[in-house]
């Protein structure tokens, strides 16, 4: 059984071939080849969705023939097309979608419309070869530039919301914390490579709602904002840099990292602490992490530190698994296919669709 599968939820195009293997002992990842945009969107602070849309286009068709060429197989012989249809971009979902339906209703093969969230909700089984393809019971946590949530995963498709951030995701708090600081976007990768060298005990900042099964980023992000003039006046000295204009802030290399290491410090406490108490509170003896905040090294650590602590399994997925890709989607898709699901080629891409 053979899934080729699309992913163009934002700007990254992904395109990716995965087949049981006929043991049923798991899957083999044929090709999985990925057009990146960052360099074209990180001149404008962000994603710009029209130019997105217009590199799907053309990149799509050429990583097509760079997977089936890879994979050594021919379209005709692909099992089911699958690409993710929510949440994201409608202009970007579409043409995945689009590419994915087309191709299934030339060669009269199934059509799976898959969530973005289940595919890095699911990731972190990806390749583990003791499961076999089977979701065990765990507690999830997702945590991506715009979604931050925890789930209780019973299986595939049996899924409960634990709970979720009430306005700014993490990744969100770290792009725009790293905007503040003048920090180049993505600002996750940039605020964690200062951090390695910061003291993440130098500036206290607040970790939001620990009472709560629910996030709240914006707080922490607030404090950023008011505790950087103080920062500008205690540690830079010269009057020049005083008047210099208060964004982006000019600060001391180390104090940029210390701040970098403290907020991030901040960010990984509330992460971890919820994420452990929820897996306490449903009784489960794995915990998993993905998404991709989760490419964060500190953050690795810390979850697995904490739960090797408190008696509980973890699995995070791999790095190149956590960033937007299109192996996560064919995954989904095939765990799906086996399941006995599939969607119709009507079905409409939801820019706001929901895990649970």
């Amino acid at each position: 059984m053979t899934v080729l599968a699309l992913e163009t939820s934002c700007d990254e195009t992904g395109v990716a071939i995965l087949r049981r293997r006929n043991d049923d002992s798991g899957s083999d990842l044929l090709a999985s080849e990925i057009a990146s945009q960052m360099a074209t969107h990180e001149k404008y602070g962000g994603i710009v969705p029209e130019i997105a849309s217009r590199n799907h286009l053309i990149y799509a068709p050429r990583l097509l023939e760079r997977a089936t060429t890879a994979a050594k197989l021919r379209l005709s012989e692909v099992d089911a097309f699958a690409a993710t249809s929510g949440p994201g971009l409608a202009s970007s979902l579409m043409i995945g979608a689009s590419i994915a339906k087309g191709l299934a209703i030339g060669f009269g093969k199934p059509y799976l419309a898959i969530n973005h969230l289940e595919g890095h909700l699911l990731s972190p089984f990806f390749g583990d070869p003791d499961q076999n393809n089977q979701i065990c019971p765990n507690v999830s946590l997702v945590v991506s530039g715009g979604h931050t949530m925890l789930i209780f995963v019973h299986g595939l498709s049996d899924y409960r919301l634990i709970g979720r951030t009430v306005d700014d995701a993490a990744g969100e708090a770290f792009d725009k914390v790293a905007k503040m600081l003048g920090l180049r976007y993505p600002g996750g990768p940039e605020i964690e490579k200062r951090a390695r060298s910061g003291n993440p005990n130098r500036f206290d900042l607040p970790r939001s709602m620990l009472d709560s099964e629910n996030f709240s980023f914006s707080g922490l992000k607030t404090a950023v904002r008011y505790l950087l003039p103080k920062i500008v006046e205690r540690f830079n000295e010269t009057p020049d840099e005083r008047r210099l204009p208060q964004t982006p802030y000019k600060l001391d290399r180390h104090v940029l990292a210390d701040l970098c290491a403290s907020f991030q410090q901040a960010i990984i406490d509330v992460l971890v602490r919820k994420t452990i108490a929820a897996a306490q509170k449903y009784r489960v003896g794995l915990v998993t992490v993905s998404g991709g905040v989760s490419c964060n090294q500190e953050l690795r650590r810390t979850f697995g530190e904490a739960c090797a602590r408190e008696g509980f399994d973890f699995k995070n997925a791999e790095p190149w698994l956590c960033t937007d890709n299109a192996a996560m989607i064919a995954f989904a898709g095939l765990l799906r296919l086996q399941g006995g699901f599939q969607s119709e080629v009507t079905e409409e891409i939801d820019p706001n669709l929901a895990l649970v």
